[in-house]
Formats: C-alpha cells, sequence, structure tokens
C-alpha cells in the first residue's frame, strides 16, 4: 500500500522546490479570493459583495492559469505565453477600473466606497505579481512594471472621481503592495532556476568524475597495448619481407608476433582483473573522488591493509556500487564508510543521508537486482550484507566477511 506522502518523498530536491513554488502562487489566489473577495460580505450589502467576489475570483482562477503557463516558460519548457499575459494585464485593469467605478458611482451606503477602493488596489497588486514572472530577468522592467501600474492606478482613481490626495495615496499605496508581490515573485522563481542550475552542476560533476575514470583506464589500457601493437606491427612486415625472399627467419619473426601477442592478451587481462578487482584502499580513494566532485561530504574510518585481496575485491565492489547509487537515486549531503575488524572480521558500513539513495531504488529494502549481485559476491568469501533505513533520512548498508585470525587487528582513522 503506498504511503500518503510517497509521492513527494520520490521528487528530486529541485522538483519539491519548484512544486513549493507553484502552489505558493496559487495559494496568492486563494488568499485574493478569501481575504479581498470574500471579507466584502462583511462590509457592503450581499448583492454588491457578491459582485465583487465574482471579480475577485475570476481574477485569482485567471492569475492560476497564467502562472502556472509563466513558470513553464521560466524552466523552458514553453514559449512565453505572450497573449495570455496581455490578454491577463487587460483583464487586471478592465476589473479594477469597475471596482473603483462602482466606488464612486456604484450603490450608496457605508463602506462601500473603501470597499471596492480595496478591490481596485488588490486586483492590481497581485496582477503585478503574476505579470512580473514575465519580466523577472531585467529588473529596470520590473520597477517600470510596478511603477506604471502605480501611475495607472492614481490616474484612474482621479479620474474616476477620488480626490487628487486619496489618488496619490491609492497610487503609492499599490506601488508598495504590487513592489512587495513582484519582489517575491522575482525571487522565488531565481530560487527555483538557482536549485536547478546547482541540481544540473552536481550531475555534471558526477558525470566528469565518472568521464575521468573512464581516461584513466583508457590510458592504462594504451600504455599496455601500445608498445606490444606497434612491435608486432614492425615483426609482421619483417616476417612478410623475409617470407617473400624465401628466408627461414621469417618463421622465427612470427613465433616472435605470436609470443607478444599473447603477452598482450596476458597484460590486458592483468588490467582488467585490476580494474574490476581493486584493492579496498583504491575503491574507497576513488568514491572520495567521485562524491566530493559531486559536492558530497566523504568521511571514512577504518584500516583497509593487510586484508586478503579477495576480501578487498568483494568489499571494494561495496563500496563501488554504494558509492555510484547515491550519485544516481539519492539527494545525499554526507557519507560515511566505516571499516572496522572486531573479533576475525571485517565490518563495512557505508551511511548516508539521502534516504532515498538505495542500492535498487526506493524499494532496496525488498531486495532488489544490486543487493543481490552484492550478495553473490560476499557469499563468496563467506559475507553477509544488510541494507535498510537506520534512523530518521539515514540509509545505512553493512557488509559483514569473517577473517583469518592473522589478518584481524584494531581499526584506525583515515580521513579521506
Amino acid at each position: 500500500m503506498p504511503r500518503p506522502w510517497g509521492w513527494w518523498r520520490r521528487k528530486s530536491t529541485p522538483e519539491k522546490v519548484e512544486t513549493y513554488t507553484r502552489w505558493s502562487f496559487h495559494f496568492f489566489g486563494v488568499c485574493e479570493t478569501v481575504g479581498i473577495g470574500l471579507s466584502t460580505y462583511t462590509q457592503v450589502g450581499p448583492r454588491l459583495a457578491t459582485v465583487l467576489s465574482l471579480m475577485v475570483a475570476t481574477h485569482a482562477v485567471a492569475s492560476m492559469a497564467t502562472v502556472a503557463r509563466a513558470l513553464d516558460w521560466t524552466l523552458g519548457r514553453r514559449a512565453l505565453p505572450v497573449r495570455g499575459l496581455w490578454g491577463f494585464g487587460a483583464l487586471t485593469a478592465v476589473l479594477a477600473v469597475v471596482g473603483v467605478v462602482i466606488g464612486e458611482h456604484g450603490p450608496a451606503g457605508e463602506n462601500v466606497e473603501s470597499t471596492a477602493l480595496s478591490v481596485f488596489v488588490g486586483l492590481q497588486g497581485f496582477g503585478v505579481g503574476v505579470i512580473a514572472l514575465a519580466v523577472h530577468h531585467d529588473r529596470r522592467r520590473v520597477i517600470g512594471l510596478v511603477s506604471g501600474f502605480a501611475a495607472g492606478a492614481g490616474i484612474v482613481a482621479f479620474a474616476a472621481g477620488l480626490p487628487w490626495l486619496a489618488a496619490l495615496i491609492t497610487g503609492c499605496f499599490l506601488l508598495l503592495v504590487g513592489g512587495f508581490l513582484a519582489a517575491t515573485a522575482v525571487f522565488s522563481v531565481w530560487l527555483l532556476n538557482a536549485v536547478y542550475a546547482l541540481d544540473e552542476a552536481k550531475e555534471t560533476r558526477a558525470r566528469l568524475a565518472v568521464a575521468e575514470e573512464r581516461l584513466r583506464f583508457g590510458r592504462d589500457l594504451h600504455d599496455v597495448m601500445g608498445r606490444n601493437l606497434s612491435v608486432i606491427a614492425l615483426k609482421s612486415e619483417l616476417a612478410v619481407q623475409l617470407s617473400r625472399r624465401g628466408r627461414a627467419e621469417a618463421v622465427e619473426q612470427m613465433i616472435e608476433v605470436q609470443r607478444i601477442a599473447q603477452e598482450s592478451q596476458r597484460e590486458v587481462r592483468d588490467v582488467v582483473r585490476g580494474y574490476r578487482e581493486a584493492a579496498l584502499e583504491v575503491e574507497l580513494a576513488g568514491a572520495r573522488g567521485v562524491l566530493s566532485a559531486a559536492g558530497i561530504v566523504a568521511e571514512v574510518t577504518g584500516e583497509t591493509a593487510g586484508l586478503p585481496s579477495e576480501v578487498q575485491s568483494a568489499l571494494g565492489w561495496v563500496v563501488r556500487e554504494a558509492t555510484t547509487n547515491v550519485l544516481r537515486h539519492g539527494d545525499a549531503k554526507k557519507v560515511a564508510v566505516t571499516v572496522q575488524m572486531p573479533e576475525g572480521r571485517v565490518v563495512l558500513t557505508v551511511e548516508n543521508d539521502g534516504v532515498t539513495a538505495t542500492m535498487d531504488g526506493p524499494s532496496a529494502g525488498s531486495g532488489g537486482s544490486g543487493l543481490a549481485g552484492l550478495r553473490e559476491r560476499l557469499s563468496a568469501v563467506d559475507g553477509t550484507l544488510e541494507a535498510g533505513p537506520a534512523g530518521k533520512g539515514v540509509f545505512r548498508l553493512t557488509a559483514q566477511v569473517p577473517l583469518p585470525s592473522a589478518a584481524t587487528g584494531a581499526a584506525l582513522e583515515v580521513a579521506l
């Protein structure tokens, strides 16, 4: 049975920030409807309050739709909704003018003018905040947008019959409200884009670290094969020339070519075997480099010297797979690796604070292919593997392998 908040836990950090930002803007629409629209029922008669509430609700719904499209544009998922923004701006202006006209020339009554004026200012204030999403990248345009709406509000209010001082106060108040909402919108979009940029940079650093490891392996392979292949090519050419001349030395050259080729095969196998079965210390150093490149703090404690090669190979695979899956699935900020040798066994523990960073994605507790593969490798040295949450927001992977008595010792702290 899926957990109620499972959909939130499955989201990455940028997706969570995006969801929060979207619903924050939608909540502005709710605040506009409740704070401005429904509050009119406590100030004026029900008929006029219904008209004003419908105006505010219409504007709030339009602002939610415009926000959704504008955020998609800021994230590069669609073109700038120019028509939608112009339409929303026009709707804001029309409803605001209707509100101030109702206040000055509508039905008489207590609080009618002040209520209609609050609708007039509120609609434009929220409207400025939404439209600012389209010009958030240009500070001068944002300032011009807020100033233009404030000046226009003062002029319209004065033209509708308000005294010049009241119209000036209205324009200044809208300047403050609209400026605050526009700044909030601009900062929210900036923060969202910054989070996505940081996440992309983190993935890029991780890919570069993997690419560097591949280049290292390529260089090692080139060093082994380059010289031998050159010698094989030269000796083969010499054998061809000797064979054309009927010289018996051609056979000796081909025998030498065969010997070099066999030696090259052996050296390539040694290189690949060394890559696949690196010492535990080498894997820990590699994990440190990859995690650091991804912006994750890596801490290692324990002594690795003196462990049998087969044990180092098995535990090295645990470190390699755990590191890979932290980068692939998790959102960890810190990874701690501990190597201990209590009572004739070695215990390797890998902990990270990104609980979704399991060996097989979110469902690793059920035992997926990653855990199964590591258990098979550990079983070859009579080892065991346990994985699962270890407290709030912490995922722990523990591998245990028995050791000969001569290989046991106390763990010393090594800082990476």
